[in-house]
């Protein structure tokens, strides 16, 4: 049985435009109708899918599923490469967490700081009293974090 784009994705419960992706970045295989050119789907593609799915909640990036996906399809067992790539997430989750609760920390310290602050006006030498107000010997012991939606440093 084949899928059109649109039935795989209602069938999947994923956006048109993810099955497109997916397809465009060789994570799906769809073949080509002849008549019309329309990407079509197999079983294949729901449980690829499905596999994509479950990956995705355990914190796999498209790239890594995909590296899963290629070494399945060699026929080599991709569980060593999925136990490894889990280990190191886990690590780089525990050293992200530890840094999130200290940046927690600080930003709480900050707010009540600056509850008891008086708005500062811009006089050309100042942007904002309140960050100003930061000690430096606290700004040098930090690195500066910034996290994106996804969870990766920017």
């Amino acid at each position: 049985m084949s899928f059109q784009v649109s039935e795989l994705a209602q069938k999947c419960n994923v956006s048109k435009d993810t099955v497109r992706y997916y397809a465009k970045i060789g994570l799906l295989q769809p073949k080509r109708n002849a008549i019309n050119g329309y990407q079509t789907f197999s079983e294949q593609d729901i449980r690829h899918l499905d596999f994509i799915k479950r990956a995705q909640y355990l914190g796999y990036s498209l790239k890594e599923i995909k590296h899963i996906i290629e070494q399945s399809q060699k026929g080599s067992s991709p569980c060593p490469l999925v136990r490894d790539l889990i280990q190191q997430r886990l690590k780089s989750n525990k050293e992200r967490l530890a840094q999130l609760i200290e940046l927690q920390q600080h930003m709480e310290e900050a707010l009540l700081k600056w509850r008891v602050m008086p708005d500062g006006v811009p006089d050309g030498n100042s942007i904002c009293a309140l960050i100003e107000s930061i000690e430096s010997s606290a700004i040098n012991s930090l690195s500066p974090m910034i996290v994106s939606k996804e969870g990766e440093e920017i």
